[in-house]
């Protein structure tokens, strides 16, 4: 590679690969049609293998949900995930009792610690419009002093989330979102604070999850990282040409670059998107086996183990996948009783 702030690119599979201290990303999108009165899609699921539906017919999945779209109960001990919700809804609901509904550009980060057992469900709340959806999903590991903490959920809701509108020279615009790290200027309110177990918590982790809005034509300067630590990737996931220190970056593209530098990206003739995630890498062991991530072996032994005789905590709800009815709004009902409201529902269902 000759420009020295470019470290790799390679091309965006499923899931997309990531570096440490992150385990990959996944990145749904489906065009859902009006929903039912089950909260499903009011469309034939005729030719679709229930269960594990992942073919996209018709431009949609229903995943491993029978009646309403998604991810029935399952558990997960000794990472983070991070759900960045950019259209759609999701209903969360736990081993500990805890629900949510969450959509509009929230963001829900659970630490799963010791172990959890949640469903992710995608309630298709209009009845007489498409229900499109488009979400990541981060897979965020957590150093072997978190892996036992205790399960958490912090709810980043979308009006809480700073963005920051940037016009070049020329009047066109980039549009950063600050999920997670330290906006490029003082004058951005920071993000939420991420659960207080997350290595994104730790100073030294200098981690930063944003995302990217490129008008066509538009060029803006991503700042250096706070140190040289972390390690950065660049996911261009949606537009055609994108320019990064005057390489040319196709379009579903994952850029490595040199988080000490700073790096001026040059969009093309069509809006583009990024994700990037950064972070100062965990450097530990990885065991990794389906919904567990732990350091050993021998601990993913246990974590099986331990699942199977205590189900982490069982599950209070009447099936594995639970939705929250049609006329209520974004909320989340945590564990220890508290509960958050937003955006109340009036005389229906929720509208984007």
């Amino acid at each position: 590679m000759v420009n020295p702030s470019i470290l790799k690119i390679s091309k965006i599979g499923f899931p997309w690969a990531t570096l440490d201290p992150f385990l990959f990303c996944v990145y749904h999108e489906d065009a859902y049609p009006k929903g039912n009165a089950l909260l499903g899609p009011d469309a034939s699921l005729r030719g679709r293998n229930l269960g594990q539906d992942f073919a996209g017919k018709d431009g949609w999945r229903m995943y491993h949900g029978q009646t309403v779209p998604g991810f029935p109960a399952h558990p997960h001990r000794g990472f983070e995930t991070v759900t960045i919700m950019r259209s759609g809804y999701i209903d969360h609901a736990d081993s500990l009792g805890a629900a949510a509904r969450f959509g509009r550009g929230d963001v829900q980060w659970l630490t799963a610690g010791h172990g959890i057992v949640h469903s992710e469900m995608f309630p298709l709340l209009r009845s007489n419009d498409p229900n499109p959806l488009e979400l990541f999903q981060i897979w965020l590991n957590l150093p072997r002093r978190s892996k036992m903490a205790l399960p958490y959920f912090t709810m980043l809701w979308s009006e809480d989330i700073p963005h920051e509108l940037i016009t070049d020279c020329r009047g066109a615009v980039t549009e950063v979102t600050y999920i997670a790290g330290s906006p490029s200027t003082t004058a951005i309110a920071r993000p939420p604070l991420p659960p207080p177990d997350s290595w994104a918590s730790d100073p030294v982790a200098d981690l930063a999850i944003w995302t990217i809005k490129m008008s066509p034509g538009s060029q803006w300067t991503l700042p250096a990282a706070g140190s040289r630590h972390p390690r950065r990737t660049l996911y261009h996931f949606k537009g055609d040409s994108l320019v990064v220190d005057g390489e040319t970056i196709p379009v579903r593209s994952a850029v490595e670059v040199d988080a000490g530098q700073s790096v001026e990206l040059v969009n093309g003739a069509v809006p583009s998107e990024l994700l990037m995630l950064q972070g100062r890498p965990i450097g530990e062991p990885v065991a990794q086996h389906g919904p567990f991530v732990m350091n050993t072996e021998h601990e993913l032994r246990q974590a099986y183990a331990d699942y199977h005789r205590t189900h982490f905590g069982g599950w209070p709800w009447p099936d594995e996948a639970p939705v929250h009815g049609a006329d209520r709004g974004r909320f989340a009902q945590h564990a220890d009783g508290r509960l958050e409201t937003r955006a109340a529902t009036r005389g229906g269902p929720l509208k984007d």
